[in-house]
Formats: structure tokens, sequence, C-alpha cells
């Protein structure tokens, strides 16, 4: 799998709400910043989607203008704009912002090491 392929089947299983699908694409010693908060190992970052998943029923994430800043042999890293969609109790809510995505090879392939999710900047 390339840093591409990994990017577009992280985005594809994490709408399936189940941390355990994620887990093998994403490195033991990443880093997660959230708008919320940051989170470090796969325990807490697994605790921050959950909460997520949790608060907001039948969300859906995607990805848009994708834009591969770096790649190498060993490591790759891409912005983005996210997108999501959700219900807070009866009423339907979405959202959008900017992420940044660096991958690493290691000797299982590719991980995600960092991620960074953040609201779009207020236009003037």
């Amino acid at each position: 799998m390339e840093p591409e392929d990994l990017l577009r089947t992280y985005e594809e299983l994490i709408n399936r709400h189940d941390f355990d699908l994620l887990v093998p694409l994403i490195a033991a010693d990443a880093s997660f910043w959230f708008s919320e908060g940051s989170y470090v190992g796969l325990a807490a970052i697994r605790a921050a989607f959950e909460r997520t998943w949790a608060e907001l029923a039948d969300e859906t994430y995607w990805l848009d203008d994708r834009h591969w800043l770096a790649r190498d042999t060993d490591v790759a890293a891409c912005t983005y704009r996210f997108n999501w969609t959700a219900m807070a109790g009866a009423k339907s809510i979405s959202g959008r912002g900017r992420g940044t995505t660096i991958v690493r090879r290691s000797a299982d392939g590719w991980r995600i090491v960092h991620e960074h999710l953040s609201p779009m900047p207020q236009e003037a």
C-alpha cells in the first residue's frame, strides 16, 4: 500500500466508526492534533475518536483537495480539506476544515504518524 492508498483507505474506514479497523493504519507512537486537544499514542487517539463518534451519530467524513507536499521512500506529507456531516440529537450538522497527515514507512508498511485537523479560518 502506497501513501495515497493509505490515506484513501483511512478515509473509507473512518466512516465505519470502529477504531479497531484503523489501528493497522496508525503508528503506535502517532500524534493527532484536533481542535479540542492533542493525543499521543493509540489509546489516547482511540478515546478521542470514540468520544466524537458517541457525540455525533451517523457522522460521515471525507477529504478533498489533497495535495502531497513531500514524498520520498520513507515519509510523505499531505494537506487536504476535510468535511463532515452528522446528527446531533434530531438536528443535522456539518463542518469542514483543513488537515495535514504525515505518513512514515515502517517494517509493516506505511502508517500515519501525525494528523492535524483545524477549522477553516474565518473569512473577512
